[in-house]
């Protein structure tokens, strides 16, 4: 039964990936929060499941994006290459940061962040250019705050990438496709962490590698590439501000779940 829940969880996910050019972790992050509930993972262990099975996710699903974006020379890889210092640094410290932050005070911090990206949405707030790019060292710290933000609540970055490089007067299309291409160190440098800190945790489930869960690892891989496909198509025919106003609902009752109500 569980499996099946994967495999509608990455098609979710995959649908919003394409629709709003979110990752997938917004919403992955939650429902795994939900089912390791369900499945009565300890209390201490379950959020940061939950997180570091999200990253290694993303390891797939981004793939297949960053090719995209490549074959039509959208991402600037001097800005990649740059930035991911400084991410590989951040999500390390986002990762072993978590491992000292209880099961439930990091979902509270989800509660929060989940908050902030609704609120986005529903206010379709975003940043106008008002400076150019960094220097090297520049990038290397957005790198790193970035990275730890993203590996902290188990997103590949968009979120937080797209209105930085927006801000530094980097046209969308090519902000959407370096972000791309930012959420693959992100969620491989991640995964890593947390596979690490949690290599010894005595209250992991069976089938773990570390703060992975890999049958929901699997589950999500397997559906999450197709459906995102889809969901790029829809994204031309449904209106996108309403769409993005009722995903904006949802994910406020998420965020109001995480910090009332658990």
């Amino acid at each position: 039964m569980s499996i099946i829940i994967y495999l509608i969880l990455g098609a979710c996910a995959g649908l919003i990936a394409g629709l709003f050019g979110l990752g997938g972790g917004v919403i992955i992050v939650p429902v795994l929060i939900f089912s390791f509930g369900l499945l009565n993972f300890p209390a201490d262990v379950l959020v940061h499941l939950a997180v570091g099975t999200s990253l290694a996710t993303i390891i797939i699903t981004s793939s297949s994006s960053v090719l995209a974006h490549h074959k039509r020379r959208a991402i600037s890889w001097p800005v990649v290459k740059q930035m991911s210092i400084g991410i590989i640094i951040g999500t390390w410290l986002g990762a072993f940061a978590a491992d000292y932050i209880s099961g439930p005070a990091l979902q509270k911090l989800i509660g929060v962040f989940s908050l902030c990206v609704a609120l986005q949405m529903a206010l379709n707030l975003k940043p106008s250019a008002a400076r150019k790019l960094p220097n090297k060292w520049g990038q290397s710290v957005a790198g790193t705050v970035i990275g730890s933000i993203s590996s902290l609540f188990g997103i590949g970055g968009g979120s937080l990438s797209v209105p930085f490089l927006s801000y530094c007067s980097v046209a969308m299309p090519n902000a959407v496709a370096t972000s791309s291409a930012l959420g693959l160190p992100i969620a491989i440098s991640g995964t890593l962490g947390y596979i690490y800190s949690g290599w010894d945790s005595a209250q992991l489930p069976e089938y773990s590698l570390g703060y992975i869960y890999l049958p929901a690892w699997l589950g999500i891989i397997l559906t999450s590439a197709l459906f995102a496909k889809l969901g790029a198509k829809l994204a031309h025919q449904l209106p996108p501000l309403l769409m993005k106003r009722l995903f904006a609902a949802i994910l406020s009752l998420v965020a109001i779940k995480f910090l009332f109500f658990s």
